[in-house]
This record gives C-alpha cells, structure tokens and sequence, in this order.
C-alpha cells in the first residue's frame, strides 16, 4: 500500500503538534526556537505507525498568519488534511485561511480534530464543532468526519487513530487521479556530520536506493545517492512518502529547498507513467480557479501584468501574469487560462496543482494547475485558441492519454522519444505537400526520374517550419519524422518510391529505357575530376539534350560551363577537398591542380564557383574559406 500523507492546518496555538506528539509520541518542532517560542516556525514531520505495518506521514506545518508561505512548502505535497480547531477558540483567521489554500490545492480528503476539549463544557463543544462543519461544508472538505480529542488526557486519541486508519485506506484505495512522476521535492537540505549532504521530501511515484543516479532539477546537477532512510533508520531502498537521501556529486550551494529530486531514465525504477514528465521551466501555461469563497475577496481574474507569488511543490516564485495574448482564455466556473512569466525557473509537470498569492498582502489570488510546462511558442503559438485550450482542460480532468493528445494538438509537433508525433491537421498538410512535390517534379520534367529523397524531406522540413515550432534540439528527430511520414505515404500507395526518388502512383522511374541508361552512361563519363568535354562526352552516350536537362534537373551533374561539367558526387569531393586544403593554408590554383591530378582549366572552373556561392573567398595568396563555408 503507497504511504498517504496527511498535512495538519489550522490557527497557531490551536494544537497541531501537541495533537501529533499525542498520536505519535513524536515532536514535530525540531528547531530549538520552536521548542523555545512553543510555535511552529518551519514545517515539521511525525509518522504513525499501525499494526498492519503500513505507516502514515505527517506534515505539520505553521498557523502564524506570517508563516503562510512555510506552511504552503508542506502542504504542496500532502494526500489528504487534517484541520485543527481549538474548543476553547472555535475557528479563527488561519483557520479559514488555510482552509482556503487547501481548497485552492484541490485537497478533497481529510479529517477535522477539535482539540482542547478539557477546557470547555459540552455545550461548547457541540458549537465549535457545528461552526467547523459549516465551514467544511463551504470547501471541498465538506463531509469529512469531526473528531474531538484532548491532547492532554488522551480522550479521544485511540478513535482518531481508527478514523486516520480509515483516511488512510480511502486515500490509498481511491481511484487513481492524476499521475505523480517520478520525484521528491526538497524541502530540507543540510549537511550531516560524517555523511554529507543530505535532502528531505516526499517520494512520489519511484524507488530509490543507494547507488542510483538522479538528477536535480530546475538545474540539472546530477548527483548518486549514497544512502536512504525513512524515519530515521537506514533503508535499502525506499518506495514513497517522506524519505531522507544522503547525496554525493553536488555542494550544498547547489541544492535548495523547492528543487525537485528526480531519477535518472532508464534504471527502471519509475513505476509512473513517462509522461507526464517533470521538466524545468520559467514559463507556465495554467489554468487558473477563483479564491474559495471562504477566502477574503479580491480581484478577479487578475489583469495582465499582475505580480503575484507562485507556490507549487516546496517552490515559491515571484510570477507575472499574462492574459491579453493568445493564453488568456475565459473558462467555466470563473476559471481562466494564462501565461505565468516566473522571475526564476521552477521544476514541474502538467497537471500539478499549485497556489497564487498576492504578492504585497499575502492574500489568496487563485489555485493553479500546470497545463502545459513548456508554453507553444513561435510558429506553434499560432495554434493557441479557446477550443484547444477548452480541450485540454477537459482532458487533464480525464487520463494522461487525453490530455496528451490535446497538449499535440495545441503544439502541432511535439518529440516522442527518437521521432516527432505530429498532430492530424499537420500530418494531413504534409502529406498534401508531399503529393504536390512529387506531381510538380514529373510534370515539369516528364523524363525526370523523380523527386530526390533528400530534396523532398528538405522541402518538407521547410513545410513544417511554418506550422509548428521545431526547435534545433529536435532536428535529428524531425528527420526521422518525417522519414517515416514518406514511408506511410508509400505503403499507403499515395506516392511511389523508385530507389531514392519518389514519383506519383503508376508513373514509370522517368526516362524509357535506353535513354535512361543512355543518362547513366554520360553520368559516369562525368565522374571523373578531369571530366571530357560535355558535348563530346553526350555524343558518345547516346545522350540527346533532353537527358542533359534531366539530369541537371535530377541534381545528377554540376555544369558549371556550357561544355564543362561534373557528376554530382564527383563535384562535391573536389569541393570538399578545396575547402579543406583552404583551411590548413591559402589555397592556390597550382596547389589544388596537384592535389587532383587535373588541369588549370579545371581547377579554376571549381574555385571560381566556390568563390562565387562564398564557399571561398579570393585572396592575394590564395583562397580561404568565405563566409558561407560549413562548419569543419
């Protein structure tokens, strides 16, 4: 059974850690200040353990209005809530604010404690605990069971264990929502004597033990993990909930609360799913959900250009809001999409939930939940439009496949392991523009032989440049893209496939037969790097003037002069040959005639073309590579 944890809320001095150090015989104030002040400053942790051998996490987290912000670094990573009212006090500020933040966090499960009932009389009771059910009832808590206890008698105690039991089994037993990924967001870094650094969280969704490898994100640091524990003993490994991990290959400058701890791929420890992926980013597609109607009012929906604070997972973030693009789509129930422009990067996921604060008051602005981590931009941001956005929200309130078919369509291109996927309106226009090329080739040249492999993903590539973003980290990927596109196009009989060449359905591979091979035999007559005059080498092929014009039209010969020219392949060697002899030192004429064992009629021919297309560039010694030479 995955370990569920439970994060307490409430007003300070309401009893949250006297209630957990009743229940679990564990302080969760650590620092001697705490202890000190009798308050909880930073967030704190306790477990419980049952019979069964399943342990139940908490975070208990501060109640002083301001100490929000540390309260939020716990409560973005909890299952369920456990809110703390006092008998004596009854719900107070903090009570009604945490209520709020946690309803922003979409927390739907949980418990109430009324603490404190040794102080007052029965009659007390009954109202606080009607007042803490009312207040439920107006948040996505309403319905949970209301417990009174005592901290200090123990009355009550044993019938919280039972309801936890029962919390926990719901929890656990629920149908599975949103995917985790593979994670642990830091909450705590410091350094061990004897050990090294080491960082708390709550696990989520892999296993980790010593050895392992993980990546600290939104950085990247790459660290091993030496050592694992949970609860203050030594593991093996650990599975999930909150767990300690010792790490080597990163300082503790490098690591800070609110990075995100995440498994390197392709140890198969990840039990979830690839995708939703954690990915960092200062950009954030989201949408947006009004303050609970429990939470003090305040502006809404917020108007571009509003700073707000940004808490997601243990992370806080200044954020500008950013609603009069393409982004800003009004939705149902008052929610809306935006741009979120962070002022630093941030580690997570589609689907996260998360909280916007105002940035001056620290009053609730909105709940949040991650759409897309990594925004379309350039040609895909075209694609931005209410029905697409209306469509992945839709789909992230269904399953990962949904909304990952929605988050294609919004982009129009987007990587899937070694390839691209593209969405159907692109495919459907590239296969358009396939078909068009192929039939422009032959109809413009019937005795071409068809159009190139290389030429036709060339001029596809171009096509898709214009309709979705394809970034230089995705070129090899594009390729093979669209290498598979063609072959679909084939198998499917929409295009033909001649060797390299691609000719429309039921078209012969170009020319007849003996002026084909009367255009291979001038082909190889050319191959040569002193190549015989063209005409004279034409003649003695067999080759009319309508096989030259296939073959230059093919791209199958260079001719640089009306009687001077090259197969292609052998053109290109010289080429390169005289780029490279042009870096090493100034090429001359006399240089490069030696190195190819030609004529000065030749060599010149060459580098005067060079020269021309800035390949090279002519200098008093000699030629150098020009500004449009290829990188080395």
């Amino acid at each position: 059974m995955p370990t569920v944890v439970i994060g307490t809320a409430g007003h300070i001095d309401h009893g949250k850690t006297s209630l957990l150090r009743a229940l679990t015989g564990i302080d969760a104030d650590r620092l001697p200040e705490e202890r000190e002040r009798g308050m909880t400053i930073d967030v704190g942790y306790a477990h419980l353990a049952f019979d069964d051998g399943v342990e139940l996490d908490f975070v208990d987290v501060p109640g002083h209005d301001r100490l929000v912000g540390n309260m939020l670094v716990g409560a973005g990573e909890i299952d369920a809530a456990m809110l703390v009212v006092a008998a004596d006090d009854g719900p107070r500020p903090q009570t009604i604010e945490h209520l709020a933040l946690l309803d922003a966090l979409a927390i739907r499960d949980g418990l109430a404690v009324v603490t404190k009932i040794d102080l007052v009389p029965e009659a007390r009771l009954a109202e606080v605990i009607g007042e803490t059910v009312a207040l439920l009832e107006r948040t996505g808590l309403g319905g949970v069971p209301v417990l009174a206890v005592s901290s200090t008698t123990a009355a009550g105690i044993e019938a919280l264990r039972e309801a936890l039991r029962g919390l926990r089994d719901r929890v656990a037993a629920s149908p599975v929502g949103w995917p985790s990924p593979a994670r642990l967001a830091v909450d705590r870094v410091f350094s061990a004597r004897g050990r090294g650094l080491v960082v708390t969280g709550t696990l989520r969704g892999a296993r980790l033990a010593a050895g392992d490898e993980v990546r600290l994100e939104p950085a990247g640091h790459v660290a091993r993990v030496r050592e694992v524990q949970v609860h203050g003993a030594r593991r093996a490994d650990a599975d999930g909930g909150r767990t300690a991990v010792n790490l080597a290959g990163v300082t503790a400058s490098q690591v800070r609360r609110g990075n995100v701890l995440v498994p390197l791929p392709g140890r198969d420890k990840a039990r979830g799913p690839a995708w939703p992926a954690i990915q960092p980013t200062s950009q954030l597609l989201v949408e947006i959900s009004p303050p609970s109607a429990i939470a003090d009012a305040t502006s809404w929906p917020p108007r571009d250009a509003t700073q707000l604070r940004l808490h997601l997972g243990t992370a806080a973030v200044d954020a500008t809001v950013r609603r009069r693009g393409r982004e800003g789509t009004p939705l149902a129930n008052g929610r809306a999409t935006a741009r979120l422009a962070l002022a630093e990067p941030v580690a997570t996921f589609a689907g996260e939930r998360a909280v916007l604060r105002q940035a001056a008051s620290g009053d609730l602005a909105g709940g949040v939940r991650v759409l897309d981590p990594d925004p379309p931009r350039g040609a895909s941001r075209r694609r931005v439009t209410p029905p697409r956005l209306d469509a992945l929200v839709a789909a992230l309130d269904r399953d990962p496949a949904a909304a990952r078919a929605a988050m294609l369509d919004l982009h129009g291109a987007l990587p899937d392991g070694g390839t691209i996927e593209f969405s159907g309106d692109i495919g459907d226009a590239l296969r358009d523009r396939a078909v068009a090329l192929v039939t422009a080739t032959v109809e413009a040249d019937p005795l071409s032989r068809g159009l190139a492999l290389p030429e036709a993903r060339t001029q596809l590539a171009r096509t898709l440049r214009t309709l979705a973003e394809i970034r230089r980290s995705w070129a090899r990927a594009a390729s093979v893209a669209l290498d598979d596109h063609i072959a679909t196009l084939v198998a499917s009989g929409e295009i033909a496939r001649h060797g390299d060449r691609l000719l429309p359905p039921g078209t012969g591979a170009g020319a007849p037969d003996g002026l084909a091979a009367a255009m291979d035999r001038l082909e190889a007559a050319l191959g040569v790097n002193s190549p015989p005059g063209l005409a004279g080498a034409a003649a003695a092929a067999g080759c009319p003037p309508d096989g030259i014009g296939a073959l230059q039209a093919a791209g199958r010969i260079v001719r640089l002069e009306a009687d001077l020219a090259w197969a292609t392949p052998t053109f290109h060697r010289l080429a390169a040959l005289a780029l490279d002899m042009a870096r090493r030192e100034p090429l001359t004429p006399a240089a490069f005639r030696d190195a190819t064992g030609s004529s000065r009629r030749y060599v010149l021919a060459i580098l005067e073309d060079l020269d021309r297309r800035g390949i090279l560039v002519r200098q008093a010694d000699g030629h150098v590579p020009g500004p449009r030479a290829p990188a080395a």
